[in-house]
């Protein structure tokens, strides 16, 4: 049986799960136009690369540290192909797009089969 909090992290890894088949489906079917070059697109980007290092390096649970290894490199990850897409040319954005779903999707699978890992 799940407890509350495990039954929360499942929920959060679905939500991941969710976005990045969002993500990839507008990607690959172009129907989505990036603002990329908006200071705010520099500024999630950025959060979310020190959100990811803040999971990587806070302080844990030894039980814990694979949830949060695949937290915080996802989201490091995460900022730095978002970072990518400010700097790139404009036919290199939908892969690198599809690139940031297909992580959301990894995160959300992976984590979701760490939260049914034996304690």
């Amino acid at each position: 049986m799940l407890t509350p909090q495990r039954a929360l992290r499942l929920m959060i890894e679905v939500i991941f799960l969710l976005l990045g088949v969002l993500v990839v489906w507008l990607a690959l079917t172009g129907r989505v136009l990036v603002e990329r070059h908006k200071p705010s697109w520099l500024i999630l980007s950025g959060a979310l690369i020190l959100w990811g290092l803040r999971a990587l390096y806070g302080p844990n649970q030894w039980w814990a540290r694979w949830e949060n290894w695949t937290r915080g490199l996802s989201l490091t990850l995460l900022g730095v192909v978002m970072l990518a897409i400010y700097r790139v040319p404009f036919l290199w954005v939908g892969p690198l797009l599809t690139t940031a779903g297909v992580l959301m999707v990894l995160r959300g699978v992976l984590g979701a089969a760490l939260v049914f890992r034996p304690r």
